[in-house]
Formats: C-alpha cells, sequence, structure tokens
C-alpha cells in the first residue's frame, strides 16, 4: 500500500489567483445574505477591493521571482499544473489593471438615468410585463460582478496553465460567466440575447476542438504537461500525424478566443450586442488572457515543432489583418467597427508571434517582449475607446451609427480629440502607444525571417488607417443629417472618466516614454519549462 504524499504548494506565490478566487465566492455569499438595496455598492466595493489586493499580491510575487535558468525567472506550483514564471506575472498585473477599470465601467450608473446598464430581471422575456415592472422598480443584476471576478480568476489561470488540462479548466472559467454577461443588456434586450446565444454556441463549438486536440496531444506524449509534450516532440516518439492534428485543432480553440480569422465570427455580434462594459472589459481583458496561453503553449510545449505548425500562423496572421481590416471598412455601426478592428489587431499580434524564438541578439527587442508590450498598449486604448462609446448618446440610449457621431466635434471638442487620439493609436499613428507597439512586433518578427508577412502587415496596416480616419473625418467636417436627431455626448460620472483618463494617458505615456514598459517586458525573461 502506499502512503499519501502531500502535494506541495507555495500558497504565496499563488496567492493572487487566491485572492481573486475567494472574492468571487464571497461575492456570490453576499448575493445571498445581503438586502438588496445595498447589494451593488457592497458588491462594487468588494470587486475593486478584490482586484486591488491581487494587483499587490502580484507585485510581490513579482518582486521574489528568483532564477532558475538561464533567462528565465519563477516556479512550477500546483503539481506542475501552474507556472508563476515572468510573463505569468506581466500578465496578471495588466489584467487585473484592466479587470479594474472594467469594474468601475460596470458600476456606472449616470449615463443611464441611475440605473445600471443591465438588465433588472434577466429572466423575464422582452417586452412583457414582467421586465417592465423590474424596470419600473429599479431591479439590477449585482450578480455583474461576482460573474466578473470568476472571469478574471480564470483568465490568471489560464495565462498560468502548465498542462492542457488545467488550460481547459481555465478557459471555461473564464468563458462561462462571459457567455452569461452578454446576454444582461438593459437596453435592445433582444440583440444582446442573440449575442450571448451566439457566443455560446460557438464558444462550445471551440471548447470542443480544444478538449479534441488536448486528447490526440495526450495520445502522442502520454502527457497533459508542456514539458513532457515538448520532450516526446524532440524526441519524436510518437505519430507525426496524431501530434499535426493535436496542434490543429488546441489552436482552433485558442485563436477563437483571440477572434482570429476564420474562427472571428462571433466577435462583431458579441461586441455590438454585449453591454458596452462587458465588451470593453472582454475585448481588452479576453485577448490578452488567450494571447498569454497561446504564447506558453506554443514556447513551451509545441516549440519544437515550430516548423510545423508556423506556416498554419503566417496563414492565420496574413488572412486575420486582411479580414478584419477589409470589412471595418465597410462598417455603419461603431462597435462592429472597433469589432472588426480587434480582428485585425489579433492578426498584428499574430506577426509578434510567429517570430518567435527567432530574436536572439544581444540588443534586438525579442517576440515575446514586443507582444506582452503589444497587448498592454492595445489594451489601455481599446478599453479607453469603448468606455468614450458609452457617452455618446441620443433618445434611445448610445448613438451606434457612426453617421450619429457627425459634428461631434463641434459640440464636445474633447471627447472628440480624446476618441480621435485613441483612433489614431489604434491606427499606429506616430507619437502613440500603437506605433510603438506596431513597430515592436513587426521588428520582432523581421528579426525572425519573417520578411514577407511584415511587408504585408505594413501595407494591411496603412488600409486599416483608412476606417479610423473616416470616424475622424466624420465628427470634425461632417454635419448631422438635416431633421434627424442629433447624438449628444453625456456627462459620466468620476468612474468613466477614471477609465478614459487613465487609457488616454497610458497611450500618450507609452508612445513618448515607451521605455519603462519595453523594459519591463524584456526583464520578465522567457517562460519557464
Amino acid at each position: 500500500m502506499n502512503d499519501f504524499v502531500k502535494p506541495d504548494i507555495a500558497y504565496g506565490e499563488l496567492s493572487p489567483l487566491l485572492i481573486m478566487f475567494g472574492f468571487a465566492c464571497l461575492g456570490v455569499l453576499v448575493e445571498a445574505f445581503v438586502p438588496r438595496e445595498r447589494r451593488h455598492v457592497t458588491q462594487m466595493a468588494l470587486a475593486l477591493l478584490g482586484m486591488v489586493a491581487a494587483l499587490v499580491a502580484t507585485v510581490v510575487v513579482w518582486v521574489n521571482l528568483g532564477e532558475v535558468t538561464a533567462g528565465a525567472k519563477g516556479s512550477i506550483q500546483a503539481e506542475g499544473a501552474i507556472a508563476v514564471d515572468g510573463p505569468a506575472v506581466f500578465l496578471w498585473t495588466t489584467i487585473l489593471l484592466i479587470g479594474v477599470g472594467g469594474a468601475l465601467l460596470f458600476a456606472e450608473r449616470r449615463l443611464y438615468a441611475g440605473v445600471s446598464a443591465f438588465a433588472g430581471q434577466a429572466a423575464a422575456l422582452p417586452g412583457t410585463e414582467a421586465e417592465r415592472e423590474a424596470s419600473a422598480k429599479g431591479l439590477e443584476h449585482t450578480e455583474i460582478y461576482p460573474l466578473m471576478l470568476f472571469s478574471v480568476f480564470g483568465m490568471l489561470l489560464f495565462t498560468a496553465s502548465n498542462d492542457l488540462l488545467t488550460m481547459f479548466v481555465a478557459l471555461e472559467i473564464l468563458s462561462l460567466p462571459l457567455y452569461l454577461l452578454c446576454g444582461l443588456a438593459r437596453r435592445r434586450r433582444l440583440l444582446s440575447q442573440e449575442a450571448a446565444l451566439k457566443y455560446f454556441l460557438l464558444g462550445a463549438f471551440s471548447s470542443a476542438f480544444f478538449l479534441y486536440g488536448m486528447a490526440l496531444t495526450y495520445g502522442y506524449a502520454g502527457s497533459f504537461k508542456f514539458a513532457d509534450i515538448s520532450q516526446a516532440i524532440e524526441g519524436r516518439i510518437g505519430a507525426d500525424s496524431l501530434l499535426l492534428v493535436g496542434i490543429g485543432l488546441v489552436a482552433v480553440g485558442l485563436l477563437f478566443k483571440v477572434g482570429a480569422v476564420p474562427f472571428h465570427s462571433w466577435t462583431p455580434d458579441v461586441y455590438q450586442g454585449a453591454p458596452t462594459a462587458v465588451t470593453a472589459f472582454m475585448s481588452a481583458a479576453t485577448k490578452i488572457a488567450a494571447f498569454g496561453a497561446l504564447l506558453r503553449l506554443f514556447y513551451v510545449a509545441f516549440g519544437s515543432a515550430r516548423e510545423d505548425w508556423a506556416p498554419m500562423i503566417w496563414v492565420v496572421a496574413i488572412l486575420t489583418m486582411l479580414v478584419g481590416t477589409v470589412l471595418a471598412l465597410t462598417q455603419t455601426d461603431m462597435k462592429r467597427m472597433l469589432a472588426y478592428s480587434s480582428v485585425a489587431h489579433a492578426g498584428f499580434a499574430l506577426v509578434g508571434f510567429v517570430g518567435l524564438q527567432q530574436a536572439d541578439g544581444s540588443d534586438a527587442i525579442t517576440s515575446l517582449q514586443a507582444v506582452l508590450f503589444y497587448l498592454v498598449a492595445y489594451g489601455f486604448t481599446v478599453i479607453a475607446a469603448f468606455a468614450i462609446v458609452t457617452l455618446v448618446r441620443d433618445a434611445n440610449g448610445e448613438a451606434g451609427g457612426i453617421n450619429r457621431w457627425a459634428g461631434l466635434g463641434k459640440q464636445s471638442p474633447v471627447v472628440a480629440g480624446v476618441f480621435s487620439f485613441l483612433l489614431l493609436a489604434m491606427a499606429g499613428i506616430p507619437l502613440t502607444s500603437g506605433f510603438i507597439g506596431k513597430w515592436a512586433v513587426f521588428a520582432s518578427a523581421a528579426q525572425g525571417g519573417a520578411w514577407p508577412l511584415v511587408v504585408v502587415a505594413v501595407v494591411v496596416s496603412a488600409m486599416a488607417a483608412f476606417f479610423y480616419v473616416r470616424v475622424i473625418l466624420a465628427m470634425y467636417f461632417s454635419d448631422p443629417e438635416p431633421g434627424a436627431e442629433g447624438a449628444a455626448v453625456s456627462m459620466p460620472s468620476p468612474l468613466t472618466a477614471i477609465v478614459i483618463a487613465v487609457g488616454f494617458a497610458v497611450t500618450v505615456v507609452l508612445g513618448v516614454v515607451p521605455g519603462l514598459v519595453l523594459d519591463l517586458a524584456g526583464q520578465v525573461g522567457q517562460f519557464i519549462r
């Protein structure tokens, strides 16, 4: 009879994960025991406190990371399931900062006449007496905060997963709350519920692909752990066909989350139908977490098979940039335009991903460093942009049509100016974080020998500037249509104003003085094996 061996778990290094999970569970208890009139303030405070506490714990973990091998810092925890290393801690910090911004947007009430942007009673059918009664009573779903905390917990675990089983569990933990949040819009509920259903069904399909690919990879390597998979690939101990199909199916599940073509079809519908606060949070945090998991999986587990999967990523990156840009040019709705912009940005980030393990010069920017910086720059810019979208409103709520933004530059020059700057940053104009981010990923890919891909990316980036400039021209050089009710800028609460101000400031600072974050991204080292 074998004696039970107690697992060795360093709770200090896992404290950010444990704090997020604990506060999420505490939020569920608040829903059960705190009176309804006190829940909103309690849940909001709890969510912010939890993420700030996790952020402090992350900084402590970061400071105490020890170097284990040349270029790698950190340790493997939870019996090999979780890797607490430099890239993971960097991504944790970014996700938590974005999460704080998302919680502030969730708490916005001034823009919605004293109520939240979320439905008062999700179970009530749209247009029924039950819905009108719930609205009249001022009911709201404060469960959005623990749902958000569970999603953030899943994102943290996703980026640090060191085996396929843990990564799949993390994928479901981060996804399931988002499916619910997307369907809770107070206005245009049918569109919101349609978006949630599409996201859920397509997300379930992508998870099934991931799970099947995980099974095939296990059949090839005999293990779920990334290090064991890497050793099996180096030794070529199994059938190559089994490995290649497994890599392809696992990639489908992850590329779906980043919104890459051809797995992007959910993006415009979900971004348009979900409450804009959820769209802002999801567009930034989910993409950051998914790219973190993608980098770790393909660097640590599948790194030895790079020659096998690199052509696939080349094709996906080119298609993603082209399709996202071309379709964004045809959009008339602001949120759908930003959604296709998000698809194109996923392609630009994949350009840096392709150069992985190629840039080895001592003074050269590495691909990991470039992609990490790009994710930070994009995350803060896009969450601020969506926050501004919530300000431009008409009698029916948010003014979605781009033509409704005509004349905004004269009516509200500050808001129009900030939004224009954020759009220029996404276009990659110099002196913005977007320019430095694109330069970094393009330079790292070029150093890795991916010159053809870089040329395509530069051309597509120039094309992408047109749909951003089109919005700027509408705001400054167009007048509202005669007889049409024009949109106006509503005054937000300090919560939304803080998100916009911080996002704008980060976009400016990283464009003018990018060295701080670039150096931090370079100092995190490589993924630990």
